[in-house]
C-alpha cells in the first residue's frame, strides 16, 4: 500500500472501479492480492503515464512488474567490440500490471489489471533485497549518521541495525543502500567543510604573502583537489630540498579524503614539512596538477630523489613532471603489503618473512639479490605468484641495491622507509573531520618545531665523547649535528674490525680490500684517488646516505688520512645547514690544514715511491741505476732543506737589523761608526745563522724520530685493540656453543 500512497492512490478511490457486479468483488479481491504480492513477491516499476493537455498533470499511470518486457540490446554498440562483464538477464516478458487514471471529478479509478506472472514471486525472507522495496526509514537515517560521525563504516553499521530491527528483512534495506546513503552524506558535508578550508587558506595567506595555495580549477569551487605550503616549508625545502617524500595513503578523516604531505630530513635525521594537499580526485591529471603546483611553490627546483606509495597513477604523474628525479616505492609500504598479498604464506612457512627481509635488506649486490630471489620463489613455490611478479618487476624502484647510487638521506642502507606518516602521528587518525584537522595540524607543527629547537640547542651547548684519539673525529665533532655524528661515530669505530689491504694499483687509483678478520669471502672493495683525496667505495654508502662508511675510513686509516676531506662533508648534515656560511677546506684552523697538507704530500710521495722502487727491483741493472738516482734524489733534498731553513733566518735577520739599524742611527752619529757596526754584525749573523741551522736539522731529525714512533705506538694499540676484539667475539662463540 506504501507505493500507492506515494502517489496519491488510496485503496477507498477504487471502489468507483467502473467493474460491475461479481466481478466488482472478483476484481477488487485480484487487485488487494496483486498490491500485496508487491510487498511480499515481486517489485515494480513505473511504466507509462499520460498528461492532461490542459496544465500537464498526470492523468494516467501504469504499474508493471520489474520483469516486464525484455532487454534491448543495441546492435550496433556491441556488433563491434566484446562485452567483458556482460550484466545479468532480469527481464523476461512478465504482463502483470496495474492501470489507473483520473477522473473529472479528482479520484483516480482502475482502468485496468494483469494479475498473472510468469515467473516465480521472491519469498517473504528475501522481498528487502527488491529495489522497489528498499527504502531508508527516517529512525534509520538519524542511527546511521550518528554511527557514520563516530567513524563507523557501513558494514558496522548494517550489524547495528540488523541486531536494532530484529533482522534482515526487518531493516528494510541493503548494505549498499546504506553505503550509497553515507557517501551522499560525505559529498554534502565535504562541500561545506572544503569552503571551510578554503577560508583558512585565504586568511592565512592574507596574514603572511609568502603563504601558498592553490586550488585545481575554479577557487570559489569545493570539488577541486587542494595544495598549500606555508613559507617555513617553502624555506625548509632550501635547506633540504634534495629528497621528498610524498605519502596519499595518510587518510586523515571521516570522509577517507587523502592528505597528502610533502616531507623530507633535515639536518638532525628528523622530519620535516615541504607542503601538504587534499585530493578529492587521485586521477593522474590531478597528481600532474599538484606536482606542478608544488614544483612552482619550491621555487621550480625539483629533488634528487622522491619516495612514494607503490602506485602506478602517481609513477606516470612523477615522470612527467619529474624525468630527472629518481623515483623510489615506499619498501615499509611493500613489506606491509607483502604481509596482506601473502597471509597463507606467512602462517604456512613461518621462516618466509625473514628470508624475504634478508633477501631485499641484506644482499649486497645486484647480482646477489637477483641469485637469492630466485632461490626464494623456488624455495617457496612462489615464481607464478601475481603480486610477487608485479614487485619484482618494479625491483629497480625498491630493493635497495638498486638504488644505492642516489641520495635518499638515510643513515643506514638497510633502515626501513619509515619517515612516511611519520610527521603527523599522534595528531590526525580516521575520526579527524576538516573542522579539527588545522587545530591538530598546527599543533603537529609547533611538536616538530619544538623538537627542532631542542636538537639544535643540543648540538651548540653540549660537546659529545670522543671514543678515539683521532683527529677525525674531533673534526667532525665540531662540525656535524649530535645525530649525524653518532652516526658517523659508529662507523669510525666500526673500523677497528676491519683490514685493508691493497689490491690493484693502476698508477692513479688503488683499489683496496676491505674486510673483518676472518671474513674475507664478505670483502668490500674501496677505489682511492690519493692525488684527489677521493675515494668509492662498493656499498655505495656516502652515495646513498651522505656519511662515509666504515670501509673508507678504514682505508683512511691505513693511508694516514688523518682528517675528513671537505667534499665529504655535506653541508645538509652539519649545525650550520640553514646558515650561509659556505664549508672550506679546513679555513680556520692552522693545525688541521697542517696536517691535510702534510697527509696530501706524504701520500703522493709515497705513491710515487712505491712506483719507482717496484720498476727499480725488477733487474740488476735497474737496481743500481734506481740506487743512485735516489742518492742524489737524497742530496737534492738535504740542499733544498738547507736552503728552506736559511731562508727563513735571513727574512728573521732583515727585520732584525731594522730594529738594530734604527737603534744605532738614534745613539751614535757618523757614517764609519755605523758602516763598522753594519760589517761586524753580518759576520756575528753569518755564524749564527749556521748554528741555528745545525740546530733546526737535529730537530727536524728527532721530530721524524719522535714521529715516527708516536705512529708505531698507534699501529700498535689498534692492532691490539682488534686482537682484543677477536678474542671477545671468540669468547662469545664457544659460550653459545657450549650453551
Amino acid at each position: 500500500m506504501r507505493m500507492f500512497q506515494r502517489y496519491r492512490c488510496r485503496w477507498d478511490d477504487y471502489e468507483s472501479a467502473t467493474l460491475k457486479g461479481k466481478e466488482v468483488v472478483e476484481e477488487k479481491e485480484m487487485m488487494m492480492d496483486w498490491i500485496l504480492n508487491t510487498i511480499v513477491g515481486f517489485s515494480t516499476v513505473l511504466a507509462r503515464l499520460s498528461r492532461s493537455r490542459r496544465d500537464g498533470a498526470i492523468i494516467q499511470r501504469q504499474f508493471v512488474c520489474a520483469k516486464e518486457g525484455f532487454r534491448n540490446l543495441n546492435e550496433k554498440r556491441t556488433k563491434d567490440r566484446e562485452i567483458k562483464r556482460p550484466r545479468t538477464i532480469t527481464r523476461v516478458g512478465c504482463k502483470a500490471s496495474l492501470s489507473v487514471k483520473m477522473q473529472n471529478s479528482g479520484k483516480w479509478v482502475v482502468s485496468g489489471f494483469v494479475r498473472e506472472h510468469n515467473h516465480e514471486l521472491v519469498p517473504p525472507d528475501q522481498v528487502h533485497c527488491l529495489r522497489s522495496h528498499r527504502q531508508i526509514s527516517g529512525p534509520a537515517k538519524t542511527l546511521i549518521d550518528t554511527l557514520q560521525a563516530a567513524g563507523m563504516g557501513p558494514r558496522r553499521i548494517m550489524s547495528a541495525l540488523i541486531k536494532e530491527y530484529g533482522g534482515i528483512s526487518k531493516v528494510g534495506f541493503t548494505e549498499v543502500d546504506c553505503r550509497n546513503y553515507m557517501r551522499n552524506n560525505r559529498q554534502r558535508s565535504l562541500e561545506g567543510d572544503i569552503q571551510l578550508l578554503l577560508d583558512y587558506l585565504r586568511q592565512m595567506q592574507a596574514e603572511n604573502s609568502n603563504f601558498f595555495f592553490a586550488v585545481q580549477g575554479e577557487e570559489d569551487q569545493s570539488s577541486g583537489n587542494v595544495f598549500w605550503a606555508d613559507p617555513k616549508a617553502r624555506t625548509n625545502y632550501n635547506y633540504f630540498g634534495d629528497t621528498v617524500t610524498f605519502d596519499t595513503t595518510y587518510r586523515s578523516n571521516r570522509y577517507r579524503l587523502p592528505f597528502a604531505p610533502f616531507t623530507g630530513v633535515n639536518h638532525h635525521g628528523q622530519p620535516v614539512l615541504f607542503g601538504c594537499a587534499f585530493l578529492i580526485n587521485e586521477s593522474e591529471s590531478s597528481f600532474v596538477w599538484l606536482f606542478k603546483t608544488w614544483l612552482t611553490a619550491m621555487s621550480g627546483r625539483p629533488p634528487l630523489s622522491i619516495t612514494t606509495d607503490h602506485d602506478a597513477v602517481i609513477r606516470a604523474a612523477i615522470m612527467q613532471v619529474f624525468p630527472e628525479t629518481r623515483h623510489r616505492f615506499c619498501k615499509w609500504h611493500i613489506f606491509k603489503k607483502c604481509q596482506e598479498k601473502l597471509s597463507h604464506v606467512f602462517l604456512e612457512h613461518p621462516t618466509f618473512e625473514a628470508d624475504f627481509h634478508k633477501c631485499v635488506n641484506l644482499t649486497e649486490s645486484i647480482e646477489e639479490f637477483e641469485s637469492c630471489w630466485l632461490s626464494l620463489v623456488d624455495r617457496y613455490e612462489l615464481r607464478d605468484h601475481d603480486w610477487l611478479q608485479t614487485i619484482y618487476s618494479a625491483r629497480r624502484q625498491w630493493v635497495p641495491v638498486y638504488l644505492r647510487d642516489t641520495f635518499f638521506a638515510e643513515m643506514s642502507i638497510t633502515q626501513r622507509s619509515d619517515s612516511m606518516n611519520s610527521y603527523f602521528d599522534g595528531y590526525i587518525n580516521a575520526s579527524t573531520n576538516l573542522n579539527q584537522f588545522f587545530k591538530l595540524y598546527e599543533k603537529a607543527l609547533e611538536s616538530r618545531n619544538e623538537k627542532e629547537v631542542k636538537a639544535d640547542y643540543d648540538t651548540m651547548n653540549t660537546s659529545p665523547f670522543l671514543k678515539t684519539p683521532s683527529p677525525m673525529e674531533k673534526q667532525v665533532s665540531e662540525l656535524y649535528t649530535r645525530k649525524l655524528f653518532a652516526r658517523f661515530q659508529e662507523e669510525l669505530v666500526g673500523t677497528l674490525t676491519f683490514m685493508a689491504s691493497k689490491a690493484e694499483d693502476d698508477g692513479e687509483v688503488i683499489t683496496y680490500q676491505v674486510s673483518k678478520y676472518g671474513e674475507d669471502h664478505k670483502a668490500y672493495y674501496v677505489k682511492f684517488n690519493v692525488l684527489e683525496m677521493k675515494a668509492s667505495c662498493s656499498c655505495q654508502m656516502f652515495e646513498f646516505s651522505g656519511l662515509l662508511c666504515r670501509h673508507i675510513l678504514a682505508v683512511f686509516r691505513v693511508t694516514n688520512v688523518l682528517t675528513l676531506p671537505a667534499h665529504y662533508i655535506l653541508k645538509r648534515w652539519t649545525r650550520n645547514a640553514k646558515s650561509s656560511v659556505i664549508l672550506e677546506e679546513h679555513c680556520s684552523d692552522v693545525y688541521t690544514n697542517y696536517l691535510e697538507s702534510h697527509t696530501v704530500r706524504y701520500n703522493t710521495l709515497r705513491h710515487e715511491a712505491f712506483k719507482f722502487v717496484d720498476e727499480g727491483a725488477k733487474t740488476s741493472e735497474t737496481y743500481e741505476a734506481a740506487l743512485i738516482a735516489l742518492q742524489k734524489a737524497a742530496e737534492k733534498v738535504d740542499h733544498a732543506i738547507k736552503n728552506s731553513s736559511k731562508s727563513a733566518m735571513l727574512n728573521g735577520r732583515f727585520r732584525g737589523n731594522s730594529t738594530v739599524d734604527a737603534s744605532r742611527v738614534n745613539h751614535t752619529s757618523g757614517n764609519k761608526e755605523v758602516s763598522s757596526g753594519q760589517h761586524m754584525s753580518e759576520d756575528d749573523m753569518d755564524k749564527r745563522i749556521r748554528e741555528l741551522t745545525n740546530e733546526l736539522e737535529n730537530a727536524n731529525k728527532k721530530c721524524e724520530v719522535y714521529r715516527a714512533n708516536l705512529l708505531s705506538v698507534l699501529k700498535d694499540i689498534e692492532d691490539h685493540k682488534l686482537q682484543l676484539s677477536i678474542k671477545v667475539q671468540n669468547i662469545k662463540i664457544s659460550m653459545k656453543d657450549g650453551l
